[in-house]
């Protein structure tokens, strides 16, 4: 049996059709860098990486809208990490960091024989295996 439609025929030209997936936030037309999918068994949105496909349930965000996005009333928000995003710096990161600028800027002592490979132990060591060193506390 034949259809009495002909053929279906685009609406739009796929030559101008944009191969990037959009933010399906009304009115955004950026690019999307995450995808939304709501959990309503355990009442919870994750937010993850770019899905490799679209999906019917799945919505698509851009960095923007992914960032200030907020769960209903009584609703987790769970943020998947992408693994090809840089890892934000923690705060023991950062005071490892710290600790360790201190210690590059603090004189080094020599040895009164003057040799130049030679230096007496720290105070603060309390141990040393290998490159790594234990340290007392300040409060002690």
């Amino acid at each position: 049996m034949e259809s009495r439609r002909g053929p279906l025929k685009s609406a739009v030209p796929s030559n101008t059709v944009s191969p990037v997936r959009r933010c399906s936030r009304t009115a955004c037309g950026r690019p999307a860098v995450a995808t939304l999918t709501y959990v309503y068994a355990d009442s919870t949105a994750v937010l993850g990486p770019l899905a490799t496909y679209a999906e019917p349930h799945c919505y698509d965000l851009c960095a923007e809208h992914s960032e200030r996005l907020t769960a209903p009333r009584g609703w987790e928000v769970v943020r998947l990490l992408d693994a090809s995003a840089p890892a934000q710096p923690s705060g023991d990161d950062l005071e490892a960091l710290a600790n360790a600028v201190r210690e590059a800027a603090r004189p080094q002592e020599r040895a009164a024989g003057g040799a130049a490979g030679s230096r007496t132990a720290d105070p603060m060591e309390v141990a040393r295996r290998g490159h790594l060193r234990v340290l007392r506390s300040p409060d002690n």
